[in-house]
């Protein structure tokens, strides 16, 4: 416990320092003469509801949101909508995320998994504190604007086993609505409708360490295919993610982003890209770091994740143009871990009749081995060793008993 608490304070302070110096590197790479000026994108801000593009917290906001092919944790609902269908916990997760001045985003995803189905509901809500003051300084109206999105995802795993990790197809359903006091700007309140989808899969390449887990994964996605509101086009996108593992506690990704306009007078904005790290340094505190670039605006991401017993715990600094001095772009995500429903203690109970099977056929009891491994398979189906060792077995038997009979009849 000490140790936990030990490294959440020395974070705290790192990111504590990041925010203290937040506004002399911002104002470093928004002027049009230095890094990133030139790369400004007119286009930027033309779509409606920009919580769509806020990240609510968590790993994916720490890895400069580079998370369409990891999509491991609950941040996956934003991530890629296939995710949910290879996730190893029950989770209930709640984000708070400090955005910019006294502007807030609050979160909630709960998601589960049963077999190679699973599924989430998720809800996000951004409001902005607004006032209006007549031309003596008098003030005139005041109201909050805000924006609420739901969330429901439902993803399936196809071909799963245990030599092809399967090809995981996803979708979101999301349902927007954002509001404006009619004291501030008359009807343009609006509500929306969008559909997300996503595709995943793992695999090994150029692994070179001992793990059940693949090394390597890919994802693409859509997100927010909608009809237009009030003549503002929703952020339509499409992004492909690769992440990699070189050594087992290092997962490196990379994310493409291409928006769509469907709008032939609104064009779309340019192209962007993340890349993002995890790196695991104990069994229960891991860190995070990502740059994002979108328009002129890049993004630069560290955080943290500590694990207790059933809770874990995100804490996130974001750097970009929005960021003042102070705890802006600050985010803690609590995770309680809700359990595996079982699937640990299977996987557990797979891997003994396995080996005991393996066990049996060393010492010669061919029907024992068979056996082990027949139960191994009951428990489950897509278990490839036990599958093809059982099939030589049942042959070897056969043969076995054909020359018994033989020897019987003659």
């Amino acid at each position: 416990m000490a140790k936990k608490l030990l490294c959440f304070a020395i974070l705290f302070i790192i990111l504590v320092s990041f925010s203290a110096s937040a506004f002399d590197l911002s104002d470093f790479y928004y002027r049009k003469d230095r890094l990133f000026g030139s790369f400004s994108d007119p286009n930027t801000g033309l779509t409606a509801f920009p919580t769509l593009l806020i990240p609510m917290g968590g790993r994916m906001e720490a890895m400069g949101t580079a998370f369409t092919a990891v999509a491991d944790d609950a941040s996956f609902l934003e991530a890629n909508p296939a995710g949910s269908s290879s996730l190893r916990y029950t989770e209930l997760v709640f984000f708070h995320n400090n955005w910019i001045a006294d502007t807030n985003i609050e979160s909630l995803v709960f998601t589960a998994r049963h077999n190679n189905f699973g599924f989430a509901l998720g809800a996000k809500f951004l409001y902005v504190p607004f006032t209006g003051y007549g031309f003596w300084g008098e003030r005139t109206s005041r109201g909050f604007y805000s924006e609420t999105v739901g969330i429901i995802n439902a993803s399936y795993r196809f071909f799963a086993s245990h030599d092809f990790w399967g090809i995981a197809l996803g979708t979101n359903f999301k349902i927007a609505y954002r509001h404006i006091p009619e004291a501030i700007y008359a009807n343009q309140s609006a509500f929306a409708t969008m559909m997300d989808f996503g595709l995943l899969t793992r695999f090994n390449f150029l692994k070179f360490y001992h793990a059940r887990e693949k090394n390597a994964s890919f994802g693409i996605t859509l997100k927010n295919l909608g009809i237009a509101q009030l003549d503002d086009p929703l952020p339509l996108e499409v992004t492909a993610g690769i992440a990699y593992s070189p050594i087992r506690p290092l997962i490196l990704a990379f994310d493409f982003t291409q928006p769509i306009s469907l709008d032939p007078e609104i064009p779309a904005e340019k192209w962007g890209f993340a890349v993002g790290a995890d790196l695991r340094v104990t069994d229960f505190f891991s860190v995070q770091c990502g740059f994002r670039y979108r328009g002129n605006n890049p993004r630069f991401s560290v955080g943290s994740r500590i694990d207790f017993n059933n809770i874990s715990f995100n804490f996130n600094y974001t750097l970009d143009l929005t960021t003042q001095a102070g705890l802006d772009r600050f985010s803690v995500v609590a995770s309680l871990n809700l359990g595996d429903r079982g699937r640990g203690q299977v996987a557990t109970r797979v891997d003994e009749f396995y080996i005991l099977g393996l066990l049996a056929y060393a010492n010669g009891d061919l029907r024992a081995a068979a056996d082990y491994w027949e139960r191994a398979i009951e428990l489950d189906p897509g278990f490839s060793p036990a599958i093809a060792n059982l099939a030589t077995v049942k042959r070897t038997l056969r043969i076995l008993d054909e020359m018994m009979l033989m020897q019987t009849t003659n």
